[in-house]
């Protein structure tokens, strides 16, 4: 007999749980434990029902969601995912929940005063199933070696070797790292990205699925951890060593050759209808054919197939190609249909990441 997915809703408002309480209802795998109205009842009933997921909106009265999140990491851990609005404030509040243990982020849809909730009726099922198979211990001991805050001008991490002044100079611009993720993507890349050393010699362009009200606080709190400027990509900017752009949320992002020793970023309106705008696979799709052979491609954590065909390109290309394992990944949708599908030349915990590509380069 398959378990039902039990899942606490706490919301202050009476429309969004009783919304949320209809849409999870539609399906048989999951069934409502319990609702609350603020952090503090939140906190109670995670501790009287110990329910598989927990979905926490951030502003309520009293305690809100990131100081209920607090004590639920601290006192019973289950899988949180924050609803958050499409604000640059619900970006700010959600990576910050992100920070301190959140699996993942639901969106409410807002178009001026109606709030078109029901549109996120198939990620919010396909997400609550995707938190309640994390495993809390594992999730909580890998937040526990998260990097402070650094300067850009300081040394590189010693978690990876610095790299030569003639070893930069051989290969700058040569190569390009393409990263691709989605669920469990924000925390992985905030281990992943400051263990890169500064004079890291190629260009790194991310996907990572987030709403365009998402990506650029994203970026900027990225900055602040890496020894590499970190920014929200924009039209025709430079892919260079040093650099490390962030594809913004909402268009489909592309590399382009500008001339034989430029290349530079493409944005366009999501043309293709693709289910992911930016989607992984479009971004990796350009890199094969701008680098060919000089092409790295990363997958990381991330629900669905978005990076298949991009890697299965960059392959084609006598590019190199790296896949997160299971072991470390939040949810292993993404690196699971590339590694299946035969398109990973090395598969690694996460920590391994940054490592393997710095042999690769």
């Amino acid at each position: 007999m398959v378990n039902v997915i039990q899942v606490l809703i706490v919301d202050d408002s009476t429309f969004m749980r009783k919304s949320l309480s209809s849409m999870l209802a539609k399906d048989s795998r999951i069934a409502i434990a319990g609702l609350a109205r603020n952090g503090e009842e939140a906190v109670q009933l995670v501790h009287q029902l110990n329910p598989d997921v927990v979905t926490m909106d951030v502003e309520m009265p009293g305690m809100n969601g990131i100081e209920a999140l607090k004590r639920i990491m601290a006192e019973h851990p289950v899988p949180v995912l924050m609803v958050s609005s499409l604000t640059t404030e619900g970006a700010g509040d959600t990576l910050k929940a992100l920070e301190l243990g959140a699996i993942d982020y639901i969106p409410k849809q807002l178009d001026g005063v109606a709030m078109k909730i029901h549109e996120i009726q198939d990620e919010l099922i396909a997400k609550i199933i995707a938190a309640a198979g994390v495993n809390m211990s594992r999730w909580l001991a890998a937040r526990g070696q998260r990097p402070e805050a650094r300067h850009r001008s300081s040394r590189p991490s010693s978690i990876v070797p610095s790299l030569s002044a003639k070893t930069v100079s051989l290969t700058r611009g040569s190569r390009v790292v393409a990263i691709g993720c989605s669920t469990g993507g924000p925390q992985a890349l905030i281990e992943v990205l400051p263990a890169f050393p500064s004079d890291f010699p190629a260009g790194i362009v991310i996907v990572q699925h987030m709403p365009k009200t998402f990506t650029k606080p994203f970026a900027d709190r990225m900055n602040a951890l890496c020894s590499l400027e970190v920014k929200e990509a924009a039209e025709g900017d430079e892919v260079k060593p040093g650099r490390i752009l962030i594809a913004p949320g909402g268009v489909q992002c592309r590399v382009k050759r500008k001339s034989i020793t430029c290349t530079v970023i493409a944005l366009t309106p999501n043309l293709e209808h693709h289910l992911h705008a930016p989607s992984a696979d479009i971004m990796m799709q350009s890199v094969a054919t701008v680098y060919e052979e000089r092409g790295i491609g990363v997958i990381l954590t991330g629900m669905g197939h978005d990076g298949l065909e991009g890697m299965k390109a960059i392959k084609a290309a006598k590019g190199r190609t790296i896949a997160q394992d299971e072991k470390t990944c939040i949810v292993y949708g993404m690196p699971k249909a590339v590694v299946e599908a035969g398109c990973a030349d090395k598969v690694i915990p996460l920590s391994g990441v940054v490592g393997e590509i710095l042999n690769m380069v």
